[in-house]
């Protein structure tokens, strides 16, 4: 039983939303997030990277950077740039881009769902980032960035967050890339007495994406309960911004692959090697997309080609546990370990390691990531300029990271890119 509650966001003005919504803090570099906030002051990027506000020679993680944005952010409360809301709410939260519109529940979600593993995570987090955010959270006495939760899609909250977007928005606008963003507020009782019960009875919640933030936001919690000898469990701080979407909405996009050298191999001896694992294809000069699981694009310097894992029946880890017996589910995926059938890994452990020498790829300086935002064009100029081989990929599907949450597993690192990103800055949550 999931418990997510509406609350009383602080929120822009009306009029004032476009220029204070930003792009999330970790996105920017130190210089991008000051030029940012260079080109539009009112920006919430100000409060969630401070140190743009102090000079240079600041460290990141200084203590006056935390103090400054805890400054920022109540300055702005009190002269009404951002206002409480009047009552506890949810919004519905809608994001069109390229057309194609993303709609959620924006919403505060339960510590004590995290901790009793309702809400499922699939990656791990690190502790300096952890830090950081936790540093920001308990000095702000906000949330100030949404996590991104995902769900199986449920017909009532369809149905009210339908309904809500028949009235006026409060919010409605284009940000300067192209993402359209629109908010509705939905305060009457009944309805959300509807959408609380409706996901009560959904009961499993997944982190899509702001692992960090949503581990920040339980540790100030558990601090706090700890630090409180009145504690009830009602306190705000039991509660965690999020933005909630159903899984018939959600786009994922590709993750794609760029590795700086053949380990030593020449082009021919390369494919005759990764031809051990894969049907390789020459398809030309013009880029690849894989159309289905189980392809993968490959861009050298003469071109690209098409590669084809063979045998992908025999995916399970050491290909025992799934073959044919009671470690497959219902269709036939890798029920104990499902990670192990994700392209990104069937990669991994068939040509980056193996072939390349590319053991871990998180720490493997020879291997990069490239969002798929940034498109096939970008996989090709890398190959040009600094890289030996780019690989494109087809995307990780919502089912497939349910799967590895379910059975308690890990993502491999960079397996999904959500897009479009959340907006920091239209929803905070007092704690």
């Amino acid at each position: 039983m999931a418990d997510i509650k509406p609350f009383r966001a602080i929120r822009p003005g009306k009029g004032l939303e476009q220029r204070i919504a930003a792009l999330p803090y970790d996105v920017y570099s130190r210089e991008e997030a000051r030029r940012e906030v260079e080109r539009e002051p009112l920006s919430f990027l100000r409060i969630d990277r401070a140190e743009t506000q102090l000079s240079d020679d600041v460290d990141i993680y200084a203590d006056e950077v935390y103090e400054k944005a805890h400054d920022l952010l109540w300055e702005m409360v009190e002269k009404g740039d951002l206002a409480r809301e009047r009552t506890e709410c949810y919004y519905v939260y809608e994001l069109v881009m390229n057309g194609r519109p993303q709609t959620g529940i924006a919403a505060c979600a339960a510590v004590d769902d995290y901790l009793h593993q309702v809400i499922k995570k699939h990656e791990n987090t690190r502790e300096d980032k952890e830090l950081d955010r936790i540093r920001h959270v308990d000095c702000c006495r906000a949330q100030t960035g949404p996590i991104f939760l995902a769900y199986r899609a449920h017909p009532v909250i369809s149905e009210e967050t339908e309904k809500a977007m028949e009235k006026e928005a409060l919010y409605d606008f284009r940000a300067d890339d192209g993402v359209i963003h629109r908010v509705w507020r939905i305060e009457e009782a009944g309805a959300i007495e509807r959408i609380r019960k409706a996901f009560h009875e959904i009961g499993d919640i997944y982190i899509a994406d702001g692992h960090h933030r949503c581990a920040s936001a339980v540790k100030v919690s558990l601090k706090r309960r700890e630090a409180n000898p009145g504690y009830t469990g009602k306190e705000e701080f039991n509660y965690f911004l999020s933005v909630l979407f159903p899984d018939d909405q959600l786009l994922i996009m590709d993750y794609n692959r760029v590795v700086k050298d053949l380990n030593g191999m020449g082009r021919e001896e390369f494919l005759e090697r990764i031809s051990h694992s894969f049907r390789v294809e020459k398809m030309g000069k013009e880029p690849y997309r894989p159309d289905r699981k189980g392809r993968f694009g490959m861009c050298l310097e003469d071109g690209w080609y098409r590669l084809e894992a063979i045998g992908e029946e025999d995916m399970g880890r050491d290909g025992e546990e799934c073959r044919g017996n009671a470690g497959q589910d219902a269709e036939g995926r890798c029920a104990a370990y499902p990670e192990k059938e994700l392209d990104v890994s069937v990669l991994q452990d068939r040509l980056f390691a193996p072939v390349l020498g590319i053991q871990d790829p998180k720490t493997d300086k020879r291997i990069d990531f490239v969002g798929g935002i940034r498109g096939l064009k970008e996989l090709e100029r890398r190959v040009h300029t600094d890289a030996a081989a780019a690989f494109s990929m087809f995307p990780t599907s919502i089912e497939e990271l349910f799967a590895v949450a379910d059975a308690g597993r890990l993502m491999p690192p960079k397996s999904t890119w959500f897009e479009p990103k959340l907006r920091s800055g239209l929803f905070i949550h007092e704690i």
